[in-house]
Formats: C-alpha cells, structure tokens, sequence
C-alpha cells in the first residue's frame, strides 16, 4: 500500500510545475532511495570486525568517502567524462541488481534501459537536467550518449527477439518504457530508483545469510540503513555551501547536489559489493 501511494504520488506530481516536480522527484531519491546504500555499513561489518574488532567502521568509512571525495572533484575538474562514468557505472550496476548474475545481455538490457530511455524520449529535457548537474552548458545531449541510447535499443529488439523473457520481466520492462514515455525524466527515475532498484538491493540483503548476517528482515534492513543515512544527509548539508543556490535557485542546487553525491556515492558502494561478492566466493580457510 505504501509503494503504491509513493507510486501514485510521483507520478501526480509530474502535473505541478518543473521545480516542483523536480522538487518531489529528489525528496523521493532522497528519503526513500538513499538508505539501500546506506546497508553498506551491514556489508562491511561481517568482513572487517573479525579482523580489525573496534577500528572496523573507520576502515571502512575513510576509503569510502575518500573515494566519493575524488568522484565529487572529478565533476568539477571533468564534468563530462564523470558523467559518462558515471552513466555506464549505472548501466553495469543496475543491470546486476535487475537480472542477477550469469545474465550480461539482460543485465545490459534491463540496466541500460533507465539510462537509454530519457535520450531517446526526452533528450532534450534530459539534456537540461544535466547541464546543471554537469554545470556546463549542453543545448543538447552528447553525441556519444544518443549512439549509445540508440545501440542499447539495437541490443534491446535483438534479446527479445531471441530470448523468452519471464513474463514478469517484460511486465516491468514494459512499465518503465511507459513511465519513461508519459513522465519527465526525473520522475520515472526516481520511479524506478525506489520503486525497484532500492527495494530490490535491500530484499537481496535480506536473502543472503552471509553477506550481511544481521539483516534478515525488511524492518531490520530498514533500522540498520538509518545511522549511516542520518549521516550521508549530514555530509549533504555540510556541502550545501559549495552549492548554495545561485541565479538558477535553490530547487537546480538541490538537483546538483544531490545527483553529484549519488554518484559519488554508488562508486565505493558498487565496489564494496564486488569485493563482497568475491569474498563470498573464496573457499573458506
């Protein structure tokens, strides 16, 4: 029921004007989409505290923000190069989550679709979102991001046309494509950012036993994300200043800020998952 009226509610607010719909779309980001990464701190535990006991968090914490740190200059240094990092880091990432592994074309497919989808519907409203983002000017979208969009396309008729997909799958590809058709950008994002992608990420925690032992229920999953989230709007705050709103207002920082930090953020929190992964798979001693 709670899903279904954060759905409801994002898709009405495409109806209010670009900031505030901007607006809606961040704060859902934000409060409901963030905290699947903040679980990273379960992950780390059972892999650092049985050698590091007390100073595990640190070692953790430090490389980890240290790493976004870099990510969060890069956008200043080369805002575009970032962005296209970041872009295919998303299509890797979300690709994984959405079809497990042993999947690379359907995680291709599927990851690619959130990332190829605003190019080829929306380009131009796509290209205004990250301009400010990227604080550079793009009248329109980087060549390479449209022939990438469109060879994700090619890819995509290709694996239907070839694979028999779960129905369920189908069903979800197709709601995307449809919300990416009918909503601005943002909106079907943050649409499929918590609606899917983070609910997904916190069910597969909560169903594997060893990769974060202590989170074996949703709740649970819940409680334990909200340390580490409190500070992750912490560092937000804190870097406010370097965003403060300027002639483009507050709602177009807010959409810098935010945007810059989640990826800065998904690079060690993608990393942290590799290096869990591989150490789940190392024969035990």
């Amino acid at each position: 029921m709670a899903a279904a009226l954060v759905g409801l509610g994002l898709t009405a607010s495409a109806l209010l004007p670009r900031d505030a719909s901007w607006l809606a779309a961040l704060a859902a980001v934000i409060v409901l989409g963030v905290p699947h990464g903040a679980l990273d701190g379960a992950v780390a535990a059972p892999l650092l505290r049985p050698r590091f006991g007390r100073l595990w968090f640190g070692i953790f914490a430090l490389p980890y923000l240290g790493l976004s740190a870099l990510v969060l200059v890069a956008w200043q240094v080369v805002p575009l190069v970032t962005l296209a990092g970041f872009l295919a880091l998303s299509v890797v990432h979300f690709g994984e989550e959405d079809a497990g592994p042993g999947r690379p074309v359907e995680a291709l497919v599927r990851g690619g679709l959130p990332i190829a989808l605003p190019a080829l519907l929306r380009p131009d409203e796509t290209a205004q979102i990250f301009a400010l983002v990227a604080r550079v000017s793009m009248p329109q979208l980087p060549a390479w991001w449209g022939a990438a969009a469109w060879l994700w396309l090619a890819l995509a008729v290709v694996w239907l046309a070839t694979h028999r997909p779960r129905r369920a799958v189908l069903a979800e590809c197709a709601g995307l494509a449809v919300a990416f058709w009918l909503l601005p950008p943002l909106t079907a994002f943050a649409l499929y950012f918590v609606g899917l992608h983070g609910p997904r990420h916190m069910r597969t925690l909560v169903r594997d036993p060893v990769r974060a032992p202590a989170i074996d229920t949703m709740g649970r999953a819940v409680l334990a994300s909200l340390p580490i989230f409190a500070l992750t709007l912490g560092l937000g705050a804190g870097l406010w200043p370097l965003y403060a709103p300027g002639s483009l207002g507050p709602t177009a920082a807010l959409l810098t800020l935010t945007l810059q930090m989640l990826s800065a953020l998904t690079v060690p929190h993608v990393l942290l998952d590799r290096l869990a992964s591989g150490w789940q798979s190392l024969p035990p001693s």
